[in-house]
């Protein structure tokens, strides 16, 4: 099993395969701040030639903090004559950004899930906190801002992150989550099956951001937001983890260019009662700006009935006459049998 690794979370191969199907990076710049052994960078070469492209078409850009993993990064890179641009050395992204001046075209992170010590003392009017001052002992919309500072005009960001991110409002962050949500960035939200990650039982999910909703390589999307409950999705491995299948990671990642309007895509987008909804600014403000999926998409659509009520009531108070003449004919050929054998008197 492939695994990428980011400070204390190992990210399954499941999940950055379904990150980089998402995404999509067939060219431009990819950029992840907290990448670990290097894994999303791999993929992501991969994916551009599975899909006829050229190593080199994407340049590469990361950073790493721990020393043996930044070494480890650079070893996995440069075995598959993969170049990219992992700074000097290693380096605290939040303290420290080796790419201050980057905009990327895609960026793809796994970073460490409700990090508490962070330096947010340090970087109290920090450029990059545009959408309010991220809480002091949590990371998460410390790296979402992170994300969005270095994003290109025409950029999208997928990333994981925990649950609580799509719905907290504890230290500052629902409105940090308002104010994203209000600036139109939010372009898709999924939330994953549990017991994915072998490292953590904290549930999660993946957004998905967008800085221009009407790029010309997609349809024009202003004031929409895609839903994706894939809670139900995968199957177990062994008796507490679970992967998701090419055909899971197909279905989600198909529905979100379909729904994208992405050019190379066949299928046609459909709100699924219970996978996927198609919701509006005006929807998520109803909802008070919380993003779990789960609240647009609604209940599973029950399968109807072919067979009309008095037809099938008919159909089955026959079977129970039939059973039940069975039974009767079952009866008498035991007790023939018990006297038969002198126990049936």
């Amino acid at each position: 099993m492939f695994w990428r690794f980011s400070a204390t979370c190992y990210t399954p191969r499941c999940v950055v395969q379904l990150l980089v199907e998402m995404l999509a990076p067939y060219k431009g710049r990819v950029y992840d701040p907290c990448c670990g052994s290097g894994g999303m960078f791999v993929q992501s070469e991969r994916f551009v030639q599975e899909h006829g492209g050229r190593l080199g078409d994407i340049s590469i850009y990361g950073q790493e903090s721990n020393y043996t993993t930044w070494r480890l990064a650079k070893m996995n890179l440069a075995i598959r004559g993969i170049e990219a641009n992992l700074g000097p050395e290693p380096a605290d992204t939040f303290a420290r950004d080796l790419h201050p001046d980057l905009k990327a075209d895609y960026i793809i992170a796994n970073p460490p899930f409700n990090m508490k010590d962070w330096g947010a003392s340090r970087l109290q009017n920090d450029v990059r906190w545009k959408f309010g001052a991220p809480p002091s002992r949590n990371a998460n919309f410390a790296w979402v801002q992170h994300f969005i500072h270095h994003l290109a005009p025409s950029g999208i960001a997928g990333f994981v992150l925990a649950n609580g991110s799509m719905s907290s409002n504890t230290s500052g962050e629902g409105e940090i989550r308002r104010r994203i949500i209000e600036a139109d960035l939010v372009d898709c939200m999924v939330a994953l099956p549990p017991q994915l990650f072998y490292t953590t039982q904290i549930p999660a999910c993946l957004w998905f951001l967008a800085r221009n909703k009407q790029d010309a390589r997609f349809r024009k999307r202003p004031g929409e937001t895609l839903f994706i409950d894939a809670r139900s999705l995968g199957h177990m491995v062994d008796r507490v983890h679970r992967d998701l299948s090419p055909d899971d990671i197909c279905k989600v990642a198909e529905t979100y260019h379909a729904w994208r309007g992405d050019k190379d895509c066949r299928k046609k987008y459909e709100d699924v009662p219970g996978f996927c909804k198609s919701a509006t600014l005006d929807d998520i403000r109803k909802h008070n700006f919380v993003l779990t999926p789960g609240l647009y998409v609604g209940a599973p659509q029950k399968q109807e009935e072919d067979e009309p009520f008095d037809q099938k009531m008919q159909r089955l108070v026959a079977e129970l006459r039939q059973q039940m003449h069975e039974a009767a004919k079952l009866d008498k050929l035991i007790w023939a049998n018990l006297e038969d054998i002198g126990y049936g008197k």
